[in-house]
């Protein structure tokens, strides 16, 4: 009997990502809003790169992920010059469907939390359709 390989990821893979707020990364800067302060977008890319980094080192050749589904709530703002850490922990794998949950922090204040979802894909497939839907 063949042994099944291990799937690439499991449950409770995690990483981190900071983030130190310039002007570029407010709300003004990403025309999300017209306040000084770390905007919405900023804090989504933040929470999808901790994602990411989360899978990293387990990625299978020739794949990636892909962002599907974004749910987060944005509860603080955050001033320029403060730092923000992301958190992304694999929560569920259902086949290619990777769901993390993530949480982004300052000092020990809640800034924002959510799920993200994220697909495995063939990354060359991915693209190549991308291409040709353009």
């Amino acid at each position: 009997m063949q042994e099944q390989p291990e799937p690439p990821f499991a449950p409770g893979l995690s990483a981190r990502v900071e983030l130190t707020v310039t002007d570029a990364d407010t709300a003004q800067a990403v025309g999300s809003g017209d306040v000084p302060v770390l905007g919405t977008p900023r804090v989504l890319a933040l929470a999808e790169a901790a994602t990411v980094a989360a899978t990293a080192t387990r990625m299978p050749g020739g794949s990636t992920t892909v962002g599907v589904r974004v749910e987060l709530e944005h509860r603080a703002a955050t001033p320029v010059g403060r730092t923000v850490v992301a958190q992304a922990r694999l929560a569920k794998v259902d086949g290619r469907r990777l769901l993390f949950e993530v949480t982004v922090t300052q000092d020990d204040e809640t800034v924002a939390e959510g799920r993200v979802e994220r697909l495995l894909v063939d990354r060359q497939r991915f693209v190549e359709r991308a291409s040709r839907a353009s």
